[in-house]
């Protein structure tokens, strides 16, 4: 394994950097990195970049690999990676997709400022904690069927909207209309249907949060007007995924594929990178698998904010509404075409832990509990990254060195002393998910603003934390 070093880096522009396919042998493509110089020498500090450039061995791989400036160190290849991979003779590979299939963000706006909200928040973020479940394998009281399960699995939010859940926007204003449509729930096993029964509705644990939130500055009026987003207007953000459900589906497939690659004569660096031909039997399985598990993720944050929206008539008044801005995922592959030596392809894009951002899509980027989140628009200009961009601030330390060296009383006590309200029920959570814990979400956003993968809309401030744990 070659050691890295800043020297081995090209400089493209003030905010990329490249490794060339020279570097290794076994390299098909370059791996390029999104990053200011000072924040270079921070991702040298873990295994990220050595994992993007393992990540570029992958068959089937074109352009380049890719690691956003929020990436660190993860399964596989880094979170924080993009990886786009021919369909006719390429790989699929479960590690680059990512346990959390679909993990993702939600924003419903309010058509109030703070003013009008601030005595009902302490109200709003208790009825709201109260209302959604969160941790670790914690459900709803009443348990979905299998067979009611397996409609979430191949119609995704739609089986929701059909049963009166939400409205057309909610829908509409979504990633791929809440529903890839190759999703097939007889390739997902009844081990990741049962975990998913009670899980609809729910939050999770880790770095999974609802906020109350207040648009705090605004980087471009017009956009931020077709937005439907004004200053000092509160909103309402949702963090999560796939739950335990998505998670089995990551599990169960990395088992089939690590003794498959031999039937394939495929060797890879290490099992983490576990992966089949996109086209063999088990690749399309586990595409479909996977889409299932996507869809069933959209669902969860669809009924999130059903209880949400419930809380807030509840409280606010029955008049009044939350509506969807947009909702995007982060860890996902979904099928684009792009134009790779002047030749229209078709790839599988691997999105883990990136946000899709095409041109005029709105795009949500969170940043770690009690910091500032961010809403931006995609551009023409991400085409150079498969018009993809960061999915947060980017952890800077592993969870069992914040539970070391940060005290979650300590944090507690500081977001109080900012006006924030935090849910927790545990402090251990609270100190695995510190602002400290975290990169500067600022600082990651200003890179991807600056690269023109996408451009600053607003940036968004909490009011009230509701935590994952």
């Amino acid at each position: 394994m070659n050691i890295m070093r800043k020297e081995d880096f090209t400089r493209i522009n003030d905010w990329l950097w490249e490794i060339p396919k020279s570097f290794r042998k076994d390299m098909r493509v370059p791996a390029r990195i999104y990053a200011s110089e000072e924040m270079l020498d921070d991702i040298l500090e873990d295994r990220s970049i050595a994992q993007l450039i393992n990540g570029t061995t992958l068959p089937g791989m074109v352009r380049y690999g890719i690691a956003m400036p929020d990436c660190h160190e993860g399964y596989s290849v880094p979170i924080g990676f993009v990886g786009a991979i021919r369909t006719s003779d390429g790989v699929i590979s479960p590690g680059a997709c990512g346990f959390d299939i679909n993990c993702g963000m939600r924003l419903l706006k309010s058509e109030h400022n703070i003013k009008e909200i601030e005595p009902y928040i302490e109200k709003l973020a208790s009825e709201i904690q109260r209302a959604v479940p969160s941790g670790l394998g914690r459900g709803r009281e009443i348990k979905l069927s299998i067979e009611q399960i397996d409609k979430i699995l191949e119609q995704g939010a739609h089986v929701l909207l059909k049963q009166g859940y939400g409205e057309k926007k909610d829908v509409e204003n979504c990633e791929a209309s809440g529903r890839l449509d190759w999703a097939d729930s007889s390739v997902v096993s009844d081990h990741a249907k049962n975990r998913g029964r009670g899980q609809v509705g729910t939050l999770g644990s880790g770095n999974h949060f609802l906020e109350i939130q207040k648009v705090a500055e605004i980087f471009d009026k017009k956009i931020a007007e077709t937005f439907g987003l004004f200053k000092d207007q509160i909103v309402v953000m949702i963090h999560t995924g796939s739950r335990g459900l998505g998670h089995q589906v990551c599990t169960d497939y990395l088992k089939t594929m690590i003794p498959a690659m031999r039937k394939y004569d495929i060797k890879v660096l290490d099992k983490e990178f576990a992966c089949v031909p996109f086209n063999s039997p088990e690749g399309q399985r586990y595409f479909s698998a996977m889409a299932s598990a996507a869809n069933y993720a959209w669902a969860n944050r669809y009924m999130i904010a059903h209880y949400i929206r419930e809380v807030w008539k509840e409280v606010m008044g029955q008049k009044e509404k939350l509506e969807l801005l947009y909702d995007v995922a982060h860890n996902i592959i979904k099928k684009e075409k792009y134009k790779i030596n002047e030749k229209d392809t078709e790839v599988i894009v691997h999105r883990k832990g990136a946000t899709r951002a095409f041109p005029q899509q709105p795009i949500l980027i969170p940043g770690s509990m009690g910091t500032a989140s961010y809403i931006l628009i995609g551009t023409e200009k991400g085409e150079e990254a498969f018009f993809s961009t960061s999915h947060g601030a980017g952890r800077r330390m592993s969870r069992r060195e914040a539970m070391r060296t940060i005290s979650g009383r300590e944090v507690m006590d500081k977001l109080k002393q900012k006006g924030i309200i935090l849910k927790c029920h545990s402090t251990r959570g609270i100190a695995e998910e510190a602002p400290g814990a975290y990169k500067d979400i600022d600082n990651i956003v200003e890179i991807v603003h600056n690269a023109g993968l996408s451009k600053k809309v607003v940036k968004l401030l909490p009011l009230a934390v509701i935590k994952g744990e």
